[in-house]
């Protein structure tokens, strides 16, 4: 049966890669926009204009953002942070997160560490040598001849390739169980000056982790088809750069009117591919970039609001923890009415580079 055939049945095609358990996870320690606001009022309005004290208020004071979770013991604790101690901060965190979002994750499957043949880890947040995958491999008792991966440099998009890489790695491995881990610790790239993309930074970004457990056998969610795009001319819009030697996010005010164009590339090249349309598609979970990134992305596919539910829901109750925030979104889906049998669902992600990645799935 062809995959452009509408009336394709659940299953199809057999031997498709499928997610068969996905978690999440979030460090303990949360913060609320006027406790995060009023942090950054006390330690850095010496830095700040009377314009920009004005901007953050509104911004901070916007209802898409109303908590998020930060790895830390005190937001206190990002004041002056040395870079020796933030990279430890990033390692202590991303380890920790990604083996709990794991462990859950296997817990679900009902499968144990040593069912696992794969493991991929994608994170833009901080660099270790070596990656993080070792640390996992040791902390959870992985094999030692475990296929391991570390993506750097995709941004809030990464999770997508990182479900790609793992699709391919079960080819000629129809047994296999890979292990797809996504984890940020944005707060290790904190940065507060003079800057509205620092500001808008400091506002929506959080940390987390999720991890789903990938197979080759009928049950869980099936990998149906693809699509990614890469706009190397609107790099400049969204990505880090170095500045005395750590990292500082930058956003465009721009960024809306290019995420969403490019994320609806992604999404009608996928669906032309399969033969479907937007009206087709039962669930969406879009990467929570931001309010505007959100409504530009509704406008630009003319989606009801119904069908961004699930991705504003998350941007307030996390805020954007980057690669990882669109599999809280599904689970947000999956938690709230779930879905049926035959069920479409796109996953969309875009970030740095400028990337934008379109997944198909079908319950």
């Amino acid at each position: 049966m062809a995959i452009n055939d509408k009336n394709i049945t659940a299953d199809y095609p057999r031997n498709n890669t499928r997610i068969t358990a996905t978690s999440v996870v979030t460090p303990t320690y949360s913060v609320t926009q006027p406790q995060a606001e009023a942090f950054l009022k006390k330690y850095y309005s010496d830095k700040l204009s009377r314009k920009s004290l004005k901007v953050m208020h509104k911004v901070f004071s916007h209802p898409s953002v109303l908590h998020r979770h930060l790895a830390v013991d005190a937001i206190e604790n990002l004041v002056d942070e040395h870079p020796d101690i933030r990279i430890a901060r990033f390692t202590k965190w991303a380890v920790e997160l990604a083996s709990q979002a794991i462990v859950k994750a296997l817990a679900q499957a009902k499968r144990d560490a040593s069912d696992v043949t794969g493991l991929v880890v994608n994170t833009c947040t901080g660099y270790i040598c070596p990656g993080i995958s070792t640390y996992l491999i040791e902390r959870l008792g992985l094999s030692e001849r475990i296929r391991a991966h570390d993506l750097v440099g995709s941004g809030c998009g990464g999770a997508i390739p990182n479900l790609q890489m793992c699709s391919d790695m079960l080819d000629g491995h129809g047994d296999g169980v890979v292990l797809s881990v996504s984890v940020e610790i944005c707060s290790a790239t904190f940065q507060m000056a003079d800057d509205l993309s620092l500001i808008v930074s400091n506002a929506i970004f959080a940390d987390g982790a999720s991890a789903s457990v990938l197979w080759r056998r009928p049950a869980g969610l099936t990998l149906i088809a693809a699509s990614s795009r890469y706009d190397t001319c609107a790099r400049e819009d969204i990505r880090y750069v170095y500045k005395n030697g750590q990292l500082h996010n930058q956003l465009s005010i721009s960024l809306p009117a290019v995420a969403s164009k490019a994320a609806a590339t992604v999404v009608n090249d996928l669906l032309e591919s399969a033969g479907l349309e937007t009206r087709d598609i039962s669930h969406w979970a879009f990467h929570p970039g931001g309010e505007k990134v959100i409504n530009a992305i509704r406008d630009e596919l003319h989606l009801p609001e119904s069908h961004i539910k699930a991705t504003r829901n998350v941007l307030a109750k996390y805020g954007n923890m980057s690669s990882p925030t669109v599999y809280f979104v599904l689970q947000e889906i999956l938690n709230n009415g779930g879905m049926k049998t035959g069920d479409w669902c796109v996953m969309v992600t875009f970030g740095a580079g400028l990337c934008a990645h379109a997944l198909l799935l079908r319950a």
